[in-house]
């Protein structure tokens, strides 16, 4: 199935794809199949069943939160996070829900969310299944669902048995299933890799509207930034994780000259987009799902610095980075995995900075092979990176692990621009690397909260 830039850059709330986004936009489904069916008005009690990391991790992760929305009505996309905690706290108190804001049941928020600590579907590590009841107890409609990464979610029935997703007849002009058929189409067009992107999204819609779409990501990108640097605070969850992405602004601002005896600076100011992102996500706010919410930050990041920091950057480069860094984004998720659940934040961190490493290294005027040659710098020096989430909460390491990720991406995409696009190890033997790496690597450093420093930097 060919894959849209908006399938990996969607907006939605932190702090998870996989955790939040994905479980919210799965309950959303179940209700849309419940009123399809002319079953909704049957409904007295909905209970959902959360599986492995969904249930490991899913408190920290506000699993339940995005599935009392979902039910509700509520999308990733429109949701007001300003306003979601207030509603979920009313139907737990309440316990009454409108279910797809129009049918009210019974909702138990303890008794009808179950957390099954330690067991895991056969499909994938993020599995959750619901079943709607009528006043007799009688089940009219269960279903399982797949958080697969990124926000992407998948019935049991298009996951186990492979039916095919809506979009599977979409036909675009420059299909590539891995990095040297994009060389090669690139080669016998003559076209930069964004172009042959933005050509592939004519098959969904005009390229003004694409144009548009891209201008409403940079914007929620830049709005989620300046946000993350007005907010001050501790982040929820209960570690007592200080925002300082507010401190940090402040104090470059107030040293302004401060860029003149240190060159690197701009690192800071890096760092500091970073941060606000990622602390935005951590409190549930707006965010881009980058491709993942655990790895928000990078890419924006790397995009402001580009903006802010590179002489002639225009709008332009904007569309030129993300359609760039979309490419590579499909290529992990084509031929690994974008879940922290499967891959580790090798597939979260280590995906975004190569993403972010082939967007910078297009919009500063690279070739198409010095652009792959970055997103494979971007990922070889990630491989094997562990998500130990401590508490199960995006907060530590995930929000300086950011940081890191983008620094490295403009690091890796100087160096690509530095040769002439030859490179001993190719981006497509990267990918299976890291595929290998997610598959042989303990499930307890998968998004579980079971190894690393979950449990070394905790109090005993």
């Amino acid at each position: 199935m060919p894959l849209s830039v908006f399938d990996l850059f969607k907006i939605g709330i932190g702090p998870s794809s996989s955790h939040t986004v994905g479980p919210m936009w799965a309950a959303h489904r179940f209700a849309l199949q419940l009123d399809a069916r002319g079953l909704m008005d049957q409904v007295a009690r909905v209970r959902t069943h959360l599986y492995g990391s969904l249930a490991l991790t899913g408190k920290g992760h506000a699993t339940d939160k995005a599935v009392i929305l979902g039910l509700a009505g509520d999308v990733p996309d429109r949701v007001d996070p300003d306003a979601a905690d207030g509603l979920v706290a009313d139907i737990c108190a309440s316990g009454r829900m409108k279910l797809f804001r129009r049918h009210d049941i019974a909702f138990d928020c303890d008794g009808d969310l179950e957390f099954h600590f330690g067991e895991f579907l056969d499909a994938h590590p993020n599995g959750l299944r619901f079943a709607a009841h009528d006043e007799s107890g009688s089940a009219l409609l269960e279903e399982a669902y797949y958080s697969v990464g990124g926000g992407f979610v998948l019935s049991g029935t298009e996951i186990g048995k492979g039916a095919d997703p809506p979009g599977s007849n979409v036909r675009v002009a420059h299909p590539f299933n891995s990095a040297t058929e994009l060389l090669e189409i690139g080669r016998r067009t003559g076209l930069p890799l964004a172009d042959l992107v933005l050509e592939n999204e004519k098959a969904w819609r005009s390229e003004e509207e694409t144009c548009e779409r891209l201008r409403n990501i940079w914007r929620v990108m830049e709005s989620c930034i300046e946000r993350g640097c007005r907010e001050s605070g501790v982040l929820p969850g209960g570690l007592e994780v200080k925002r300082r992405a507010k401190c940090l602004k402040e104090g470059l601002l107030a040293r302004p000259e401060g860029a003149l005896s240190d060159v690197l600076t701009v690192l800071d100011w890096v760092n500091l987009y970073a941060l606000a992102v990622n602390e935005e996500n951590a409190a549930g706010g707006r965010v881009v799902t980058a491709p993942t919410n655990g790895a928000a930050g990078v890419i924006p990041a790397v995009l402001t610095y580009y903006m802010r920091f590179v002489p002639g950057a225009r709008e332009r480069g904007v569309f030129v980075f993300l359609a760039t860094a979309a490419a590579i984004g499909m290529l992990y998720k084509t031929n690994a995995s974008i879940s922290g659940a499967e891959m580790g934040c090798q597939g979260e961190v280590g995906v975004a900075c190569s993403m972010a490493a082939a967007g910078l290294c297009a919009a500063l005027g690279g070739t198409n092979e010095q652009i792959e040659n970055a997103a494979e710098i971007g990922m070889e020096h990630n491989l094997g990176l562990t998500c130990d989430p401590i508490a199960g909460l995006v907060q530590v390491p995930c929000i300086e692990r950011n940081t890191m990720g983008a620094v490295k991406a403009i690091n890796a995409a100087r160096l690509a621009l530095r040769g002439d696009g030859r490179h001993f190890v190719s981006l497509d033997k990267v990918i299976e690397t890291m595929r290998q790496t997610g598959y042989d690597m303990s499930t307890k450093y998968k998004e579980t909260s079971l190894g690393g420093l979950a449990v070394n930097a905790v109090e005993c």
